[in-house]
């Protein structure tokens, strides 16, 4: 089942990466996938995109527990 997020009222893409998938450098992903939008710079409410999957990705430097790693 594909994930979406509902805008709020002036929301920006990276705003909308973070909340929905975690980091805003998913940005890109999230506005390739919603090509509809891509000449939007600050939503209106009530619009709906298309949530991208993503692999999380974790820093060697962190302990195991915290990568997911056991």
């Amino acid at each position: 089942m594909p994930r979406t997020y509902t805008t709020v009222s002036g929301d920006m893409w990276d705003a909308v990466a973070y909340k929905a998938m975690g980091d805003e450098k998913h940005t890109d992903k999230l506005m390739k996938a919603n090509l509809q939008y891509r000449d939007t710079v600050i939503f209106s409410a009530g619009m709906v995109l298309d949530i991208p999957n993503v692999e999380p990705s974790y820093s060697a430097a962190l302990p195991p527990w915290k990568r997911g790693v056991l």
